[in-house]
C-alpha cells in the first residue's frame, strides 16, 4: 500500500494540493498566500483565481498634497481595512483627471482638457486614446446653424465606456457627444468612429461585445460590435418622464444590465428611493433581483451574498455633485431602506470620487 505524502514543511506541498487553496481564496488573501515562500509564489503564476468580487476605490482630492497620487482601496469582506496603492508615476496631473469608468483593474480616465487614456490600477501601465479634441471642430460646425445649442465644451463626454483584454491589450472605448452621436475607438484605428442614429446620448452600457444605447428621447438600441463594423440588432423605445424629472419625484434614469443579460430601467427618486422596471416591458416593475444587487454607477448587477460583504436585492449608488463623490450608500429594495454604505474616516484621507472596480491577479 502506497504510503500518503507527508511533507515536511508547506513548501512542500503538492502543487494540485496548493490549487485547492487558491480557488478558496479571495484577491487580498491570494496576494498573502503568493508571500508566504518562493514555492508559493511560484505555484501561484500558473494558477488563475476564479472568485472576483468588486472593490471600491476612492480617488485623492487635488488639494490633498500629502497622497495626490495615490488611492485608498475598500474591500467589502475587510470592511475595518483601508489598502493605499503605490504612487502613480503620472506627475502631478493625477489628481487633476477623473475615472469615469472601470474594467477589472483598468481605469478610464479623463483630463482636464477632456482627453481620454486607459491605466492600470496595479501596473501602472498606460495607453493613451486618440485625442477628443479632433471631433469638436466638427461638432462646432454641425451646431453652428442651430438656436438654442450650447457651444461650452465642459462635460461633453457622455457615458463613456471601455473594454479591455487583458493578455492581448486589445480594447475598444465608446462614449457620446452631446447630442451628436455616439463614438468608439479600437486597438489599432487611428480615428474616432461614428456609429450612426445615435442621437442625444443619455446613457450606453457595453457588455458581452454588446451597445446598450438610451437617447434622452426615449429611444432604445443595442448594437453589436463583434464584427468590424457595429450593427444594431434592437431598436425601440423607453418611456422617460421628462415632466417628473424636473418636478419632485424622478431624480434619474438610467439603464441596467443583469448577470444573465435581462436589460432594467432604474428611476431614482428624489428622496434616494428607487423604482426598477424591464425595459422590454417598461410597465412591469421589478420589486426583487433575487441574489443580485445593482452598482447603479457602473450599470450592472453582480452577485451577493454574506460572504462576499454584499447585500443581495439592493441598489448600490453614490451621490455626486460634478466630479465629487459626497456619500455612497446602499437602498434595499425589499425594506425601502436606504443606508450608508460605509463610514470613512475624514481624518486620515480625503476623497473626490469613487468607483467600483474588480481587482485582477496580474502576475508581474
Amino acid at each position: 500500500m502506497e504510503k500518503n505524502y507527508n511533507p515536511n514543511s508547506w513548501s512542500e506541498l503538492p502543487l494540485d494540493l496548493l490549487n485547492l487553496v487558491f480557488e478558496r481564496l479571495s484577491f487580498a488573501n491570494f496576494q498573502r498566500a503568493k508571500s508566504v515562500c518562493s514555492s508559493w509564489y511560484s505555484a501561484s503564476r500558473q494558477f488563475v483565481p476564479k472568485h472576483h468580487i468588486h472593490w471600491l476605490i476612492l480617488f485623492p482630492r487635488e488639494n490633498n498634497n500629502n497622497n495626490k497620487n495615490s488611492c485608498t482601496l475598500f474591500n467589502p469582506e475587510e470592511k475595518e481595512k483601508l489598502y493605499k496603492t503605490q504612487d502613480f508615476d503620472l506627475g502631478e496631473e493625477f489628481a487633476k483627471c477623473e475615472c469615469r469608468a472601470t474594467y477589472g483593474s483598468w481605469l478610464l480616465m479623463q483630463d482636464p482638457l477632456f482627453n481620454l487614456y486607459i491605466v492600470n490600477l496595479f501596473t501602472n501601465e498606460r495607453i493613451n486614446l486618440l485625442p477628443v479634441e479632433l471631433l469638436w471642430e466638427g461638432y462646432e460646425l454641425g451646431v453652428s446653424g442651430r438656436k438654442g445649442r450650447m457651444k461650452s465644451r465642459g462635460g461633453y463626454v457622455r457615458s463613456p465606456v471601455f473594454w479591455i483584454d487583458e493578455k492581448t491589450k486589445d480594447y475598444v472605448v465608446l462614449w457620446g457627444l452631446r447630442d451628436w452621436c455616439v463614438f468608439y475607438s479600437k486597438k489599432g484605428d487611428t480615428s474616432w468612429n461614428q456609429i450612426p442614429q445615435t442621437p442625444d446620448c443619455s446613457r450606453i452600457l457595453y457588455k458581452d461585445h454588446k451597445l446598450y444605447f438610451l437617447g434622452y428621447f426615449h429611444s432604445f438600441k443595442i448594437f453589436d460590435l463583434s464584427g468590424e463594423i457595429p450593427q444594431q440588432i434592437f431598436d425601440s423605445s423607453v418611456w422617460i418622464d421628462h415632466f417628473s424629472l424636473r418636478g419632485r419625484d424622478v431624480c434619474t434614469t438610467t439603464l441596467v444590465v443583469t448577470l444573465t443579460g435581462k436589460v432594467l430601467k432604474v428611476e431614482k427618486m428624489r428622496d434616494k428611493s428607487f423604482k426598477v422596471f424591464e425595459v422590454y416591458s417598461s410597465r412591469r416593475r421589478i420589486h426583487s433581483l433575487g441574489d443580485e444587487s445593482i452598482f447603479l454607477d457602473q450599470g450592472i448587477t453582480v452577485p451577493a451574498n454574506d460572504t462576499d460583504g454584499f447585500i443581495k436585492n439592493s441598489i448600490y449608488f453614490s451621490n455626486c455633485y460634478k466630479k465629487h463623490t459626497k456619500d455612497m450608500f446602499i437602498f434595499n429594495l425589499e425594506t425601502h431602506k436606504t443606508e450608508p454604505l460605509h463610514t470613512f474616516d475624514s481624518s486620515s484621507f480625503q476623497f473626490s470620487r469613487a468607483q467600483w472596480f474588480v481587482p485582477s491577479f496580474t502576475h508581474r
